[in-house]
């Protein structure tokens, strides 16, 4: 690791590659300190017992997300489509429907559900996606909860339950957690400078957020980047200290000190307030820091030798009232082989089953891809989780929500730099936050920020 460097980037997630791989090609040196030993922050590939390769963490890109597919292209990475062909499941009230398209049809909340997509669609064209804090209703949008928005808006409380099945996996967190001014700039990102967001992109599979995965895993675009960078990634160099002087930055790690010009900080928001900083951070980041919180999110996947599920014309998706599955995907790896379903345990779902002995919690996601694709599911041949709250440099996922408030009190300080220290990571991402287009976006950012003139 060397001593001195132009630029320190601190996060060997896809962002904090990004942000390394665009200095490196301006001229300039710079070195990366990942906490962990391995590469990819939230993006994890996991190896099957027959060599395939499905994801336990980031996993989906789709339509205007052209950072992240523009970055695949020239990694030679490929990407396939969704499952997507045959019928989605709904199970409510004991009742098991199946139906096509991206709202179940369920008598008792489609009026709701329709007029809920209506309203936050119309709703998210006026919150800026670069600075939702000047929106004209931003004080009074921050400070209600999407939960509260949502029942003053319903009829029937049911459609609430429906939204806890897009949220848990989204944010991993629930509609009481965040507010919905928040709610509101997170669809207004969610599509580029030519396509304004929409709820449908945000939440659909074909043509949505869920369009596509990477062949070989989504691991694949950190572990490729790091390939091209070579040693001037460093592995288990934890930042412990941050340290701003006249002429230069001393970051200290636990494989030593380097010091640099400028410094870019792409790690989640909970851990950059366990960096001993000097001088402290200012006050009005410190709270926007303090007030996010990781969302809490487990990926359960149970493994087939084959996917029984298209044979009877299934594609695979799923949501159901009964937990811990309340929304499963069809998993399986780009040749359909072996079969995989995939569950999202996240929010107040996690909450209650997170926690649960293994094998209760086994024999839940099991019985809950029974009761949605019949009783072949019960018998799998392998089984995995991936409880993201239990790793120590993430504390949980897939991303950092702000509480109540914090967006229009504290989020101009999202991207303002700190003396000599940038800002990175998908939160600070202007379009697809929380997704790895919003990393590669907020890697590119803070580069051209560091290289400028």
């Amino acid at each position: 690791m060397p001593s001195a460097v132009d630029v320190v980037v601190v996060g060997g997630g896809i962002s904090g590659l990004v942000a390394a791989r665009e200095v490196a090609a301006k001229g300039r040196s710079v070195v990366v300190l990942e906490a962990r030993d391995r590469v990819g922050g939230r993006v994890l590939n996991h190896e099957l017992a027959d060599g395939s390769v499905i994801e336990a963490g980031g996993a989906f890109v789709g339509p205007t997300q052209d950072h992240v597919l523009g970055l695949c292209d020239e990694l030679g990475i490929r990407t396939f489509k969704e499952h997507t062909a045959g019928d989605s499941v709904y199970v409510s009230r004991g009742i098991r429907q199946t139906y096509q398209g991206t709202v179940p049809p369920d008598p008792l909340i489609l009026p709701d559900a329709g007029r809920l997509q209506l309203q936050l669609d119309q709703m998210s064209k006026d919150v800026p996606v670069d600075a939702p804090w000047l929106a004209a209703k931003a004080a009074e949008w921050d400070s209600t909860s999407l939960h509260d928005w949502v029942g003053q808006n319903t009829v029937n409380p049911d459609t609430a339950k429906l939204l806890e099945v897009y949220l848990q996996p989204l944010l991993g967190a629930d509609a009481r957690d965040v507010s919905l001014l928040f709610m509101l700039w997170y669809l207004a990102t969610a599509g580029n400078e030519q396509n304004p967001g929409t709820f449908e992109r945000s939440s659909g599979t074909e043509n949505g957020a869920q369009d596509s995965r990477i062949v070989g895993g989504s691991q694949l675009i950190p572990l490729r980047l790091a390939e091209r960078l070579g040693d001037i990634v460093a592995l288990s160099a934890p930042v412990r200290r941050i340290e701003q002087l006249a002429d230069r930055a001393v970051v200290t790690t636990d494989r030593g000190q380097v010091s640099a010009a400028r410094v870019i900080v792409a790690a989640p928001p909970p851990l950059i307030t366990q960096i001993d900083w000097a001088p402290l951070l200012p006050p009005k980041r410190l709270q926007l820091l303090q007030r996010h919180f990781m969302g809490a999110l487990m990926k359960c996947d149970a493994v087939y030798e084959k996917p029984f599920w298209r044979e009877k014309g299934l594609n695979g998706f799923g949501i159901s009232d009964v937990a811990p599955v309340r929304v499963a995907f069809d998993n399986c790896p780009a040749d359909g082989s072996p079969g995989v379903l995939l569950a999202f345990v996240g929010g107040a779902t996690w909450a209650d089953w997170g926690n649960r002995p293994f094998e209760e919690r086994r024999r839940g996601v099991l019985e809950g891809f029974a009761r949605l694709f019949g009783p072949e599911a019960l018998e799998p041949i392998d089984y995995t989780e991936h409880d993201w709250t239990h790793e120590r440099w993430s504390y949980g996922g897939p991303v950092a929500n702000p509480g109540l408030g914090a967006t229009y009190r504290f989020g101009d300080q999202i991207r303002t730099p700190f003396g000599r220290v940038h800002w990175a990571g998908t939160e600070t991402s202007t379009y697809w936050s929380g997704y790895m287009d919003g990393a590669v976006r907020a890697g590119e950012r803070a580069a051209a920020e560091v290289t400028a003139p």
